[in-house]
């Protein structure tokens, strides 16, 4: 199948890709000059376990191509998704722009019949304005051409998105038309070979079914996090709080892991989006409002118990920081509770000493040259002349330190873990102090 996919962020570039890598014709389009000259040149703009290897792998076999003329991405697919950036509005809403732009640009162009995707995270309503703004452009153009505007949210997690695409558990599709539901049933049949995984649906469900995952999934991040918080005041342990309601089938184990607070371009801006989306409804989200309240206020646990143990000024001291993206296996730092944390250590005049595997270069792209902030190589290289540490990104090297070493190291024995990394017993047992969320 000759598919157009329209912007090369996280969503686009992953699925343009595995899309070629099943056999399909893609061109993948980007006004960004510069993303589109990285990925001639063999590179990739992102961070992605697996993706540029099959990027490279699929350029070379010549089913994948990228450029940045509109009019020959327009010409080129019969299915054309719509992948471009959704980013928060002042007001919280989602900001569809750039997907409105796409829209106009397929309007502009397009010559004959062709099934519109919306893969980008947008809210109720999209498609219908997306099917507007191509109709303006036909009208202007004196046109009748026929087409078809279908919503496929995305389900990709971050540092596993190849993975999530090519063995999808669930593929949700709006359709309002059957030559558009025979289309997208055609190009997914690769991908459920072994049973059916396509849900279809209306199209408003489907652009509301994106929204209510996420915010479910954000959701029980939050309530484990407020439980954690309790469990500390009330001596309990929260991770026997979490093999005690997890092991519920109704409940499960699934995002249940307390910690320092979620972040991403996903879960904070899409739980905006849909309370924002309610509010224009005339029905109000309750719990999803104070599911956003509630983790802003969890992004500052990790400078809270640092103050509390090493004083409100923190002039002359030095953190050793584990962890920048705002999960592993990423380089995104959206939304990082690294970020809250590296504010309130710098407002109490504390230098930071960062270590991530693959984030540092985001965050000199975030911080650019501030002095205080200093890059280390390695994770124990994050420690030298460091006064304490603290973690805040689950990374697998994090996962088995010398607790003995990282002792001689730092000058104040004492580790800050934002992801419940360990077993309490394991790190005190080595003479270090251990402040964990919800732990006891």
């Amino acid at each position: 199948m000759k598919i157009t996919v329209i912007g090369t962020g996280y969503v686009g570039l992953v699925s343009g890709t595995c899309l070629a890598d099943v056999g399909n014709d893609v061109l993948c389009l980007d006004v960004d000059a510069n993303k589109i000259r990285i990925l001639n040149e063999g590179g990739i703009p992102i961070y992605e376990p697996g993706l540029e290897a099959m990027v490279r792998r699929n350029k070379e076999a010549g089913r994948l191509r990228f450029t940045t003329s509109v009019e020959e991405a327009v010409a080129h697919g019969t299915i054309q998704f719509i992948a471009v950036g959704t980013p928060p509005d002042e007001d919280g809403s989602a900001d569809l722009q750039y997907v409105v732009a796409a829209a106009r640009s397929i309007g502009r162009h397009m010559k004959d019949y062709k099934v519109i995707v919306d893969k980008s995270t947008v809210p109720v309503g999209t498609a219908d304005r997306v099917k507007a703004a191509i109709a303006d452009e036909l009208k202007a153009r004196g046109v009748n051409t026929d087409y078809s505007v279908v919503s496929n949210p995305e389900f990709l997690k971050e540092g596993a998105a190849v993975e999530d695409f090519m063995k999808p558990d669930r593929i949700v599709v709006g359709v309002e038309d059957a030559r558009a539901r025979e289309l997208m049933h055609q190009l997914y049949a690769p991908f459920q070979r072994n049973h059916e995984r396509l849900i279809v649906m209306d199209v408003r469900s489907a652009e509301l079914t994106k929204y209510a995952a996420n915010a479910m999934l954000a959701t029980r991040i939050s309530f484990m996090n407020e439980l954690a918080n309790l469990a500390e005041k009330l001596g309990a342990d929260i991770e026997l709080v979490r093999q005690g309601i997890g092991s519920d089938p109704r409940i499960g184990y699934h995002f249940l892991y307390p910690g320092c607070g979620y972040g991403g371009s996903c879960f904070p801006k899409d739980v905006q989006a849909l309370v924002r989306t309610a509010r224009e409804a005339g029905q109000g989200l309750k719990i999803l409002q104070s599911v956003e309240d509630a983790n802003e206020e969890q992004k500052y646990v990790l400078a809270k118990k640092i103050v509390a143990r090493l004083g409100e000024d923190l002039s002359g001291k030095t953190i050793a920081l584990w962890g920048l993206a705002f999960k592993p296996n990423t380089d995104d730092m959206r939304e990082a509770p690294s970020r809250v944390l590296i504010g309130e250590l710098f407002e109490r005049g504390a230098r930071i000493r960062a270590y991530d595997p693959v984030a540092a270069h985001e965050a000199q792209r975030i911080y650019g040259d501030e002095p205080r902030l200093a890059y280390a190589r390695n994770p124990m290289d994050a420690l030298e002349g460091a006064d304490v540490l603290a973690i805040v990104t689950e990374w697998k090297e994090f996962r088995a330190p010398d607790f003995e070493a990282i002792k001689a190291k730092l000058k104040t024995p004492v580790i800050f873990d934002g992801r419940n990394l360990y077993e309490p017993a394991i790190p005190r047992a080595a003479g270090l102090e251990y402040f964990a969320i919800g732990r006891k």
